[in-house]
């Protein structure tokens, strides 16, 4: 009977919506059951609000097409009666207000508990912009039209405080396509981020900033001025306009990057933000180098977050001239047992030998990162090795100086000790040049054969062609695993006598008391 009931109500909601939409575009002497439809917004019946929606739709997306609001700076309502304005102006103004009342509903029903009615509000208020665009309600200025004010409002429902908006936030994605809607709403995060933000003194929002970088992150930056043609919203003079301009796109990203970034992160976001700051964040920047701060100060964290802070920072070292003096003694203090077991090994891995591939580096530096990386091989797992010893054995070749490390000739026969030590955080102060690759030589007896075999390679002289380690980077225990039972073996031999049947050996005990018939 409930449910009967319900869907009664319902009909006879759709039933007054569409009354008062035909009554309302038929004739302005219905204009107050505008109301009706504005009251039903807010119902507590999903499928109601979802009509109103449909209905404020199509009745202000006519309005705005027919011109039927108010264009220029909206006088408060309280006052426009008393002012001398024409009957046709006073409707257009009294309907604006209407507008801007529906507007702020659908803004609040962007955090309706039903992603349907989310969804709906959302895509309403986005058809109300490109409406507004093509018919503006604010008079141009240098005869260019675009609705920031809707945008900044769609963009703060779009961007809660206290609730994840992700789903939300991923339905944006069609209209971020357009280069003036994302160029216009990577202006309004910004501005968005510096209000919220202000309002907390300083303290970290995480689901705020989570929300925040699950949008700007997904912004897709053209590369070149010529891709800056796809606008929702035609121009009259398009190639005058800003946002026709490469170089106006990045500044604003700049600027919204930058402004989500000066305010404390949470560590998870932190490491999102790392992941991708070399190869979608920086190249889009007019300056680059305003990153400094933010990379020198992630370098300096420790963990993961220094190994991620590493990409950006070699980027700014290579092409735009950072001078960073404690940058290898950093790097060195990054070498620990974690480093074989952490999510971005491969990566750090790639970019430790890219920095240690310059051949003007001082010997003792090498040699320290050539015998801590050698030390810490001796607790590393098979996957970590077949990696770690081809990497040691090119820093050999490429610094010929540090193969004193496997061959001093005149050296001391018997090292009682190993001068290296590990505790040091100056490689300068390692003394590694005085002691030898003991540790190489160790796991030449190590359980699994392709560890031996690598390891057994400093017994000869080293070639001078360098080993390519890229496909040991990824490499896991799964791979080694399966790549070991895939592998053809020939006969292994299991005895030193060949087997005669179950009692087949020579003089055996069982086969004297036991026969098998």
């Amino acid at each position: 009977m409930a449910a009967a009931a319900a869907a009664a109500g319902t009909a006879g909601a759709e039933a007054a919506l569409a009354a008062c939409l035909e009554a309302l575009l038929g004739s302005r002497s219905s204009a107050n059951r505008v109301f009706e439809v504005l009251e039903l917004l807010q119902a507590e019946e999903k499928e109601v609000v979802l009509s109103a929606i449909r209905t404020c739709s199509r009745l202000f997306g006519a309005f705005l097409e027919r011109g039927e609001l108010f264009v220029g700076k909206l006088p408060p309502e309280e006052e426009f009666q008393q002012e001398n304005h024409s009957a046709e102006d006073k409707y257009k103004i009294w309907m604006r207000h209407r507008y801007n009342s529906c507007l702020n509903c659908l803004g609040e029903l962007m955090g309706h508990q039903s992603f349907q009615v989310k969804e709906s509000a959302f895509c309403t208020l986005m058809k109300f912009v490109e409406l507004e665009a093509k018919h503006p309600l604010v008079k141009a200025e240098w005869s260019f039209n675009f609705p920031q004010e809707l945008l900044k409002l769609v963009v703060k429902s779009l961007l809660p405080t206290e609730e994840d908006s992700s789903l939300l936030v991923s339905r944006c994605q069609e209209y971020l396509e357009y280069d003036d809607v994302r160029f216009f709403l990577m202006k309004a995060v910004a501005e968005n981020i510096g209000n919220v933000m202000q309002k907390t003194k300083e303290v970290p929002l995480p689901v705020y900033q989570r929300n925040v970088f699950t949008l700007i992150s997904s912004i897709v930056m053209p590369s070149e001025e010529s891709e800056i043609k796809n606008f929702l919203v035609k121009q009259a003079n398009q190639e005058e306009w800003k946002v026709s301009k490469l170089k106006e796109h990045k500044r604003a990203f700049e600027r919204m990057w930058l402004g989500f970034l000066k305010h404390k992160l949470p560590g998870s976001l932190y490491k999102k933000v790392l992941v991708i700051l070399h190869d979608s964040i920086l190249p889009h920047m007019n300056e680059p180098t305003l990153m400094i701060d933010f990379l020198t100060v992630a370098y300096d964290v420790g963990g993961a977050i220094s190994l991620l802070a590493l990409n950006g920072l070699f980027i700014l070292i290579l092409h735009h001239n950072l001078e960073y003096p404690g940058f290898y003694k950093k790097l060195y203090s990054l070498l620990d047992p974690s480093i074989f077991h952490v999510k971005y090994r491969a990566r750090f891995f790639r970019l430790l030998d890219l920095f240690l591939s310059s051949s003007h580096l001082p010997a003792y530096l090498v040699a320290a990162f050539v015998k801590r990386l050698a030390r810490l091989a001796l607790t590393a797992p098979p996957e970590a090795l077949l990696m770690v010893i081809p990497c040691i054995c090119n820093l050999l070749r490429r610094h010929p100086s540090c193969k004193v490390l496997i061959h001093r000739p005149g050296g001391p026969e018997d090292m009682s000790e190993d001068p290296y030590v590990m505790a040091a955080e100056e490689p300068s102060e390692s003394r590694a040049l005085e002691s030898s690759l003991w540790e190489i030589k160790t796991l030449q007896n190590h359980y699994h054969p392709e560890v031996a075999k690598a390891a057994a390679v400093i017994n000869i002289s080293l070639s001078e062609m360098e080993e390519d380690i890229t496909e040991f980077l990824e490499l896991t225990a799964y791979e080694i695993i399966d790549r070991d039972i895939k592998k053809e073996t020939t006969d292994v031999p299991l005895e030193f006598q060949q087997v005669r049947g179950l009692f087949g050996k020579k003089d055996d005990i069982f086969a004297e008391h036991f026969a098998l018939e």
